[in-house]
């Protein structure tokens, strides 16, 4: 990819030219045209569930003609809530088929936040599965169970659809700062632009495998499902089981013989937790939020190639991207990919010179058409292009902080409003502190990223309450907000410091400490030696004071790197080797401390005399595991 440098005065800025592209095909139309040249290549691995290109294009084509048949057609909605599966490779793929845009919903999701994105979307058809129906059902005028025999008995053959590429390939929602998700309207014409220039650079190639970990409602999945699907790559779907599990992911990456994969930092963190060593032939994919130093030198040692990825939703996934050779103290976010336009620009709207800080604008084929059904938050965020002499053509002001480097790469300093990124994940402030005050006992509320141990991100809850504790508001949000937008600890304050002109003061809120954090509903008190050292590691790990007996991990902010690090102390300290579902499934200390002593109970039976003698000398002298 060649780059051009114009300069205005004291004014520059670095551009990504044109770069060719079937801007005129659909993103189904290429992974079409891939299945008929490797019919019988493997395309996509689920456990034990195997499909070639011609069994994935088939069962999607059977999907594409039920949704026809049901009304489907371009810029229809169709929500889509599959768990991580085959299921949902083929369901994705037949949405697009049939014409449709699909609206990704995660089934980890609280049902009321699953219903605020579909009272928006308005759906035309939902896929599901079995557990999901009756819930999802009311919300569309048909419902589809992805595996029900009757698909089965439909054409094979590929489905006829009048989508062009200015069509609706897919609608995503993101946090928004009213307490409500909005739509990120999607169109093929830049979702292909996004997939060919990926599969030049970074590179992917029908050589490749790549591992595939993220949530469909997260939108880099975008990139781990498709893209391999275009290129004759195989895909390689990690259960919902191993994307928590370190050592699980790690051994699938071995023995996957994965040649790329895609994670935020935190998920590259739990693999390096879990003792992975690496692979020279592994090129990794990193993004969702800025990389740090320390993991960028990690990696390097560990890999055929790092590169960092960065982009808002709004501009198709990714916008930039940079290849890391060296842990600087701030890793750069690159170039700008193909067909795109990148400005940095003061408050006027000037552009600023090399060295400068400003807020990042971008334009260029990647763009959204908008926000769906809300065209007031389009006009502000899409803004006519001052710079181009198209007068169609826009800007998405990203509220990104970066500045040029005279090298020509991009770096991001900060934001410039209350958006932020907490292991990898997009978080509205305002989303989080309108759930609260819906609370009938919440006056006011506020919220504030703080670093925690290790220099985990974690978000606070400000609130100006009576009668109401810290385990009644958990719950309270947990039915809500999806998981990682919880607060892990929540303070109480008599008032929300304020600015002189009246407004949250957001840097004068405090850091929480004994004085202020809010009372527990129902702390009990550790009973046995296991059950509080158990709490004493979780403690340290999630950054708290204190954690009951009966506090679940979850509402206390746990996330997948906590799990790998519990799962890990508990081997260390007891000898233990629980796999991380046993978290989920006992996620109080005194669940888990009832599952491992069942579990040491079952070992000790299954021990030999001589066995039983060595493991307690073992424990009495300190060595080894205690």
């Amino acid at each position: 990819m060649n780059f051009v440098r114009k300069s205005d005065g004291h004014n520059a800025m670095f551009a990504a030219t044109g770069v060719a592209t079937a801007s005129q095909n659909c993103v189904h139309e290429l992974f079409e045209a891939q299945a008929a040249r490797t019919p019988d290549a493997i395309a996509i691995v689920c456990e034990k569930e195997i499909l070639t290109y011609t069994q994935l294009n088939v069962r999607a084509n059977q999907v594409a003609h039920w949704l026809q048949e049901h009304g489907v057609k371009p810029d229809k909605l169709v929500g889509l809530c599959v768990e991580r599966s085959l299921d949902a490779v083929v369901a994705l793929l037949g949405i697009l088929k049939a014409g449709g845009a699909y609206v990704p919903l995660d089934p980890a999701f609280p049902r009321e936040r699953l219903a605020q994105t579909l009272e928006d979307s308005k759906p035309e058809v939902m896929i599901t599965q079995p557990a999901m129906k009756q819930m999802l059902s009311s919300f569309a005028k048909h419902t589809l169970v992805i595996d029900t025999p009757i698909l089965a008995s439909l054409s094979r053959e590929n489905p006829h659809s009048e989508v062009q590429s200015d069509n609706l390939a897919y609608v995503i929602f993101t946090t928004g700062s009213t307490g409500r998700p909005k739509g990120v309207q999607i169109e093929h014409r830049a979702f292909v632009n996004f997939l060919q220039s990926m599969a030049r650079e970074p590179g992917l190639t029908g050589d490749d495998i790549l591992i595939a970990v993220t949530t469909l409602s997260f939108d880099i999945a975008a990139l781990e499902i498709v893209l391999p699907l275009i290129v004759g790559a195989r895909v390689v779907i990690a259960s919902p089981e191993a994307v928590l599990d370190g050592r699980a992911l790690r051994q699938l990456l071995e023995a996957s013989s994965a040649t790329v994969m895609q994670a935020t930092p935190i998920t590259w963190r739990m693999i390096l937790e879990s003792g992975w060593q690496g692979s020279r032939d592994l090129k990794i994919l990193c993004g969702g939020e800025a990389m740090p130093p320390d993991l960028a030198r990690a990696l390097i040692l560990r890999c055929s190639s790092l590169w960092n990825m960065y982009g808002p939703t709004e501009t198709t996934v990714w916008s930039s991207v940079s290849r890391v050779s060296s842990a600087e103290s701030r890793i750069p976010i690159g170039r700008p990919i193909a067909n795109t336009q990148v400005y940095i620009v003061d408050r006027q709207l000037r552009q600023v010179p090399p060295g400068e800080t400003g807020e990042l604008l971008i334009g260029g084929d990647g763009l959204a058409r908008g926000y769906l059904n809300h065209p007031e938050l389009t006009a502000e965020r899409f803004i006519p292009n001052p710079f181009s002499q198209d007068k169609a053509a826009r800007l998405y002001k990203t509220g990104d902080l970066c500045r040029y480097r005279f090298d020509g790469m991009l770096e991001c300093l900060g934001r410039n409003d209350n958006q932020v990124k907490i292991r990898g994940h997009r978080i509205e402030l305002g989303d989080v502190e309108a759930a609260l005050e819906s609370h009938p006992c919440v006056k006011q509320a506020a919220t504030k990223v703080v670093e925690g141990p290790g220099q985990e991100k974690n978000l606070v809850g400000y609130v100006v309450a009576t009668g109401v504790g810290t385990q009644e508001l958990r719950t309270y949000l947990a039915g809500r907000l999806p998981k990682y937008m919880l607060p892990s600890t929540y303070v109480t304050l008599p008032e929300l410091p304020l600015t002189p002109n009246r407004k949250l003061d957001r840097n004068a809120l405090p850091a929480p400490d004994d004085t202020n954090t809010l009372a527990g509903d129902r702390y009990t008190s550790p009973r046995t030696d296991l059950e509080k050292k158990i709490s004493e590691i979780v403690a340290k790990l999630l950054g708290l004071e204190r954690v009951g007996a009966d506090d679940d991990f979850f509402l206390l902010g746990g996330h997948s790197l906590f799990f790998t690090q519990l799962v890990g102390h508990i081997r260390y300290m007891l000898g233990v080797d629980l796999p991380v579902r046993s978290i989920f499934e006992s996620p109080t200390s005194v669940q888990l401390a009832q599952k491992i002593e069942s579990i040491m109970a079952a070992k000790i039976w299954s021990m030999t005399a001589d066995e039983v003698l060595q493991a307690l000398e073992q424990a009495n002298s300190g060595g080894g595991q205690k």
